[in-house]
């Protein structure tokens, strides 16, 4: 018989996604079969999934922790942000809709049935599922119709772990004040807590420990250390992205976009070591020693676009260029960089023309059919193969398509510029593929020196080590229940 428990937070970003990404990795190594669960995610930082959905790219490294292939189950309702006030809603892995958010706290209720439906599948392919949260059970105003934290424990009937972030200091307030405001069935329902990022001797904390318990009746799963390694995973935010200075590196800019949206094509540059990653926050120009601009993929391109140009990153590039550097556009980057971005039925805002940056000459047309699928490529120069996946909408054609980069299955695929310096694609994901991104450094001046996969591995399963010292699995499992 299957079990579950269910993993939240006493806040947001109190590391969930990481904590439940070890706990896959170290129960994995027991033996079990372990698959993960997030009802609800929010995010725009999607994976594509081997039964051609989409997922929040945190599940996707949760199961690869967990050493099996990511399916739409895992995380059966995403949003993605398109703009302040609305959201795409996909489910089970397709575009549903796009609602504002009072009009999507209406129609949660709505999309418990999906959840619950992919929860017992998945839950018939594993020994334990685990189960993330989102934000905080705290947020008590959003209780009503919740399907992301105890609304759905409620209906699985599943216990609950209560995560805190000590690092943010308050901890105590975090863990007790969870259970002061929570209506008494929400709060029975947690069975212990844990807490998270602690620097220095842990034991220090014995007696924070004592006092959680006295006032909540909680038992500790434990104190777990600050996982340095943390940053070498992929990230689900881009905020955590490494983005530090490294001596005589190749330098990589990346602007980053109001709606930046899969942005894991950075994460296998950032930890190389001759590689800088600096991500240009809104306000600051582009810099000027730039080996390579990179310009990522957007959620809302014409949005995004607008926003490029009030930056001023526009006037940058032109100069990017002028002093020798080299421009690569994906996905949302690539259409962004062609003469027009045509809308005629209003998918991104009011129907109509834009013109791009004018660096490439292609155009493209927005088009309603979202292209959802793993790919396996040929960069064209060296031959090396390249795994990648497509996630967009749009049609992009035109001269300078001639000069295409990459082969899938057999048809030419992007786009470079006749100097040579521009280049842009659909293809997402494809630095994480060696040979590719060393070929690529190489023709620009730069040097590849990390194996992407193995080393990601290596650091799930430190992770995996680290939760098995510090965290009580044995209470974990005990708390877990038969679902």
């Amino acid at each position: 018989m299957t079990r579950s428990i269910m993993i939240q937070g006493a806040g947001s970003n109190v590391g969930k996604s990481m904590l439940v990404a070890g706990i896959a990795r170290a129960l994995s190594n027991r033996g079990l079969s372990v698959a993960p669960f997030k009802p609800q995610n929010m995010s725009n930082n999607a994976a594509v999934t081997v039964d051609g959905g989409e997922i929040g790219r945190a599940q996707a490294l949760q199961a690869l922790a967990a050493r099996r292939d990511p399916t739409t189950d895992m995380n059966p309702v995403l949003l993605k942000p398109e703009t302040d006030i609305g959201a795409q809603v996909i489910v089970q892995g397709k575009r549903m809709m796009t609602l504002k958010a009072r009009d999507y706290a209406k129609a949660k209720p709505s999309l418990l049935d999906a959840t619950l439906e992919s929860f017992h599948r998945l839950a018939t392919t594993a020994d334990i599922v685990l189960i993330e949260g989102a934000g905080s059970p705290a947020e008590i105003n959003l209780r009503a119709g919740d399907i992301a934290n105890m609304g759905f424990a409620e209906a699985a009937n599943v216990p609950v772990v209560l995560v805190g972030d000590i690092d943010r200091g308050g901890v105590i307030a975090q863990i007790v004040g969870t259970k002061t405001v929570l209506p008494p069935a929400d709060a029975a329902r947690i069975k212990g807590f844990a807490i998270n990022k602690f620097r220095g001797d842990v034991s220090l904390f014995d007696d924070g420990l004592a006092s959680i318990f006295d006032m909540t009746g909680w038992p500790s799963l434990g104190v777990l250390p600050w996982f340095d390694e943390a940053w070498r995973l992929p990230a689900e935010d881009v905020m955590d992205i490494a983005s530090s200075p490294k001596p005589d590196a190749f330098k990589v800019a990346v602007p980053r976009l109001a709606r930046i949206a899969n942005f894991d094509d950075l994460d296998p540059l950032s930890v190389e070591p001759g590689v800088s990653v600096e991500i240009v926050e809104p306000g600051r120009p582009l810099p000027g020693d730039a080996d390579l601009v990179l310009i990522p993929g957007s959620k809302s391109t014409i949005a995004d676009l607008a926003h490029f140009r009030a930056q001023g990153w526009d006037i940058d590039l032109l100069a990017h260029l002028r002093r020798g550097g080299h421009v690569l556009g994906i996905c949302g980057g690539y259409q962004m960089l062609g003469r027009v971005i045509d809308d005629p039925e209003g998918i991104e805002g009011p129907p109509g023309k834009v013109e791009g940056l004018g660096l490439l000459d292609v155009e493209t047309t927005m088009t309603p059919k979202k292209h959802l699928a793993l790919q396996q490529a040929e960069y064209l120069p060296t031959g090396a193969s390249v795994c990648g996946y497509e996630i967009h909408i749009g049609e992009t054609t035109g001269p300078d398509c001639v000069r295409a980069w990459l082969s899938i299955g057999g048809t030419t695929h992007g786009a470079t510029s006749g100097n040579g310096r521009v280049m842009g694609c659909y293809l997402h994901g494809l630095f994480s593929s060696d040979q590719f991104r060393g070929d690529f450094l190489a023709q620009l001046g730069g040097a590849s020196s990390t194996a992407y996969d193995a080393e990601t591995d290596a650091v799930l399963d430190r992770l995996g080590t680290h939760i098995a010292t510090h965290l009580d699995l044995d209470l974990l499992l005990e708390l877990s229940v038969e679902i």
